[in-house]
């Protein structure tokens, strides 16, 4: 039975049926661990099975709930088998999260063609196999759901080096907004949310396919994944447009829209002096791109990677943001007047 125009309803954490991509690594993993601790039932996906075996034993120890579907995204076959799975096990799914994805490291010239399309086939079709799957099934039952894709701050600004990835992630934010846009327009009970992480400290760059030579930072620091687990999960139980976790790239997005003129010299000049001092990539390392990789590592540890972001907090508690921001205001105005008052004249001088 197709029920029209219900009203939107987001449970708590632990009342949930979550269907995670690219559940065994990274983002994905920190995602299924946070909300395996608070209760909720997972479907998880990737393509490496016994990646996803070990992880789903680990949680069912720990009372969790989780099934698991061998799938790559990029085939809409494997994600209508998640979908299928989760609706055989569980009755249905309460929130989709898009999440798998997979990069490459060179320039735009020196990417093969069947390398960037393979890229775009789990990055941006993924997404797309995985939205309108999960938007069928929300609109086929009482409350609907949350949709939640996983982008990028190259969404915004893209990267030197890394430039099929930051156009997928372009691709997915324009996609994720008009999807948006068009459920809202129908009053279809769907939440649909952008996710879009400066820089996480993923395994990503060991996971990359890299031929330039070099291993490239991010120009704006990383951030911890259990940050962009917790706005995900945010999103999960509150309808948002979307959700940057790190301020540097909230900072290089403003930068890029106010001063393009100067923004692109600066990515310039970051890309030539990380060439000439990043150690070489490692040829023997095995990438993910066309065949699953190594997994099970939620972070890569890398030095400088900041464990809280105040600008992501500020997004998900924007009452608290706004009160701390007023008495802000208030003390430095105090400060002020008192700073300005009346001083006592200078004796006159004989």
């Amino acid at each position: 039975m197709n029920i029209k125009r219900t009203r939107l309803r987001l449970k708590p954490i632990g009342e949930q049926v979550i269907v995670i991509t690219g559940a065994t690594s990274g983002i994905g993993l920190s995602t299924a661990r946070a909300a395996a601790v608070r209760g909720a039932s997972l479907v998880l996906a990737a393509r490496n099975e016994d990646a996803l075996k070990a992880v789903c034993e680990d949680l069912s120890h720990k009372g969790a709930e989780v099934a698991y579907v061998v799938a790559d995204v990029g085939r809409e076959a494997d994600v209508r088998a998640i979908a299928a799975v989760a609706v055989s096990r569980f009755g249905g799914f309460d929130t989709w999260i898009n999440n798998a994805g997979v990069t490459i490291v060179a320039s735009a010239e020196e990417t093969r063609l069947e390398d960037h399309q393979r890229l775009f086939q789990t990055n941006y079709w993924g997404v797309v196999f995985g939205s309108l799957t999960a938007i069928e099934q929300f609109k086929s039952q009482a409350g609907g759901g949350a949709l939640i894709n996983v982008g990028a701050s190259a969404g915004d600004v893209a990267l030197p080096m890394e430039a099929a990835f930051s156009a997928s992630k372009h691709a997915v934010k324009g996609f994720t907004n008009a999807l948006r846009t068009e459920m809202m327009a129908a009053r279809e009970p769907v939440s649909v949310t952008l996710i879009k992480p400066t820089g996480a400290d993923t395994p990503g760059k060991d996971h990359a396919r890299n031929t330039s030579g070099a291993s490239l930072p991010h120009p704006s620091g990383l951030y911890a994944t259990p940050l962009v687990a917790q706005a995900i999960l945010y999103a999960a139980e509150h309808r948002v447009r979307e959700l940057t976790v790190g301020g540097g790239g909230g900072l290089l997005h403003l930068a890029a829209q106010a001063l393009p003129g100067l923004t692109d010299p600066f990515l310039a000049f970051g890309a030539r002096l990380n060439a000439k001092t990043a150690a070489g990539a490692n040829p023997a390392r095995i990438d993910n791109l066309h065949h699953a990789g190594l997994d099970l590592r939620e972070r890569s540890f890398q030095t400088g990677v900041r464990e809280s972001s105040l600008y992501a907090t500020a997004q998900m508690k924007p009452r608290t943001a706004l009160g701390l921001a007023v008495l802000a205001g208030v003390v430095a105005g105090l400060a002020f007047r008192l700073g300005a008052g009346p001083r006592p004249c200078p004796p006159d001088e004989d």
